[in-house]
């Protein structure tokens, strides 16, 4: 598998906000033996992954997804219903705070963790940034001389990436309020000055209607904050039925409008889409749940100027999406990966990296300083 696979996915005519235009995706039918739900934190705010023994990340976690493919359907898991909250916020201002204030220790918890019966709790988006953040993490294998001591001992320890909440991505808050949810609605896609922001694909209807909006909880990219900032309102959808000569019935006037929702479909997968489903990614499986398969996957990092997107997905035995989450990386992250693919490419040898570029080894030290890979090299580099 190296491509999303949208079937029994159709798509209805965009819904506009200023900027911000949500294209919703809606099933025939909920997909058999899959539900989502949400898992509720008592607090919303930053909180601490476990990733191994060693290895832990500190981030903003807004609620947990719980995959339930017991058939019993249930419902969402709310605070004190067993088991820690992974997620740990202080919040500052607008209460008498204590003149010093003792933190606890936030919980730590998995990335994915076995719930009881056939569940499994996991992060959203976690799965995918994490997979970025650890891209060649190891840093260089062998000793070069132009490596630092602590490249070599602690490879790229810390990475840290930026991102905005969906809160601050303006216009969005308000298009998930105004417009309605279509019958079997199961997903959308997220569009900031016609820029692909966010691709988003449950499995039942209930299941979307309960995580419509927790998409404002969501992280997107310094990209998509600049587009919904500084972006002028994009076009509306509009049906244009001809000189409606040929209309002379309810039927004539019922099949006309379906021609203009198929030719939306086509150009909105052909053109607007065309970023995320066109594109090859690297699986890596991260746990399989009976017949479904979750996974978290990542861009070839190609730089052609295309958007490129992270994610994670839930797949059927055939392959087909039973969710999705994407995130949009910007231009910058696009490098930064790009580069790193380069470099472990040629094994973090400088001149074979380089030759591969096309660039002088000195161009090369350049652009790794200006990814913000300065530690990784000695400073007499």
């Amino acid at each position: 598998m190296n491509r999303l696979e949208l079937t029994g996915l159709t798509t209805r005519p965009a819904q506009v906000w200023g900027g911000v235009r949500l294209v919703p995706l809606v099933r025939e039918a909920p997909v058999e033996g899959l539900r989502l739900h949400r898992k509720v934190y008592e607090r919303l705010g930053a909180g601490i992954v476990e990733l191994g023994p060693r290895d832990h990340y500190v981030s903003y976690i807004p609620h947990g997804l719980v995959a339930d493919w017991s058939g019993e359907g249930g419902g969402p898991e709310v605070p004190g219903g067993g088991g820690r909250s992974a997620a740990y916020g202080t919040q500052f201002g607008g209460l008498d705070a204590p003149r010093t204030l003792r933190l606890p220790r936030p919980p730590l918890h998995r990335m994915a963790k076995r719930r009881p019966g056939d569940r499994l709790r996991f992060l959203p988006l976690h799965l995918a940034l994490e997979g970025y953040l650890a891209l060649h993490f190891g840093g260089p294998s062998t000793a070069w001389e132009e490596w630092s001591r602590r490249a070599l001992r602690d490879g790229l320890s810390p990475r840290a990436e930026d991102a905005y909440l969906g809160w601050s991505v303006r216009g969005l808050g308000e298009a998930l309020r105004i417009f309605e949810i279509h019958p079997g609605q199961c997903g959308v896609m997220v569009y900031v000055s016609d820029a692909l922001a966010a691709a988003f694909v449950v499995p039942h209807p209930d299941d979307y209607r309960l995580l419509h909006a927790t998409l404002v909880e969501d992280l997107y990219g310094e990209l998509v904050h600049q587009y919904a900032l500084y972006g002028a309102p994009v076009a509306e959808f509009g049906a244009r039925l001809g000189s409606g000569e040929h209309i002379r019935t309810l039927a004539d006037l019922r099949a006309a409008a379906r021609g203009q929702e198929r030719a939306w479909e086509e150009a909105h997968d052909g053109l607007f889409a065309r970023e995320l489903l066109d594109s090859s990614y690297g699986f890596d499986r991260v746990y399989r749940m009976g017949t479904f398969t979750l996974w978290r996957f990542l861009p070839p990092f190609v730089r052609d100027g295309v958007g490129q997107h992270i994610g994670e997905t839930v797949t059927d035995h055939k392959g087909r999406v039973a969710y999705l989450k994407t995130f949009r990386l910007s231009d910058a992250q696009i490098r930064r990966g790009f580069l790193l693919h380069v470099l472990a490419g040629a094994a973090w040898e400088l001149s074979r990296a380089a030759e591969v570029l096309g660039s002088s080894r000195e161009e090369l030290v350049r652009r790794i300083r200006a990814a913000g890979f300065s530690e990784l090299l000695k400073g007499n580099v």
